[in-house]
């Protein structure tokens, strides 16, 4: 097997770690797919534990995006094709969790993990993005969604490597894949909007 199926496989083990759900379970001994939202992701663990604990799942699942790229990178594979899709495979892995029956998260915050690493700016720059959106709308389903559409943009901008700008439009695709939920309570008035 080539050190590039290597790296891809590798990123979907390491985006498979459920940080969430292993954080709730240890914490209240019950199953953070049942409550709350469902999702395994950072908000809904905010919701159940504590603002810390949404901050430590969040910041797991960013590391556990690009950790892998970051290995590969320091071992000498710069394929944009490679890392683009190591870094994809990562955030299906989070969505799709071997450990979890194919069950996981919106992927958002492993997203931002693996861009981060493939060009900070563009990272930083939809962060920015997220953080205006969610001040408008307040919902954290819709700053998500369309933070994500902007990276592709930025990288075209910056004239990132075609495989990064393809990476980038994949990862806003399953994101609103992994919100269709959200886009229907949206419509219906349902969805929970943040606190002023």
């Amino acid at each position: 097997m080539s050190a590039a199926w290597l790296l891809v496989i590798a990123g979907y083990l390491f985006g498979s770690i459920p940080a969430g759900y292993l954080a709730v379970r240890w914490k209240k001994g019950i199953d953070i797919r049942t409550v709350g939202s469902g999702n395994i992701g950072a908000t809904n663990v905010g919701r159940i534990l504590s603002k810390k604990w949404s901050i430590a799942v969040a910041v797991f699942d960013m590391a556990k995006g690009g950790i892998v790229l970051i290995v590969g990178m320091t071992a000498g594979v710069h394929d944009p094709l490679v890392l683009g899709l190591s870094g994809f495979a990562a955030v299906i892995g989070h969505d799709y969790s071997l450990w979890l029956h194919f069950s996981g998260g919106k992927g958002i915050s492993t997203s931002y993990g693996v861009v981060f690493v493939l060009n900070p700016i563009v990272a930083l720059g939809a962060g920015a993005v997220w953080y205006v959106t969610l001040k408008l709308s307040r919902y954290v389903s819709v700053a998500s969604m369309v933070s994500l559409w902007t990276m592709p943009v930025f990288m075209t901008l910056l004239g990132a490597p075609g495989a990064y700008v393809f990476s980038c439009t994949a990862l806003a695709a399953l994101a609103v894949l992994r919100h269709t939920g959200n886009i229907r309570k949206i419509r219906e008035g349902t969805e929970d909007k943040i606190r002023e």
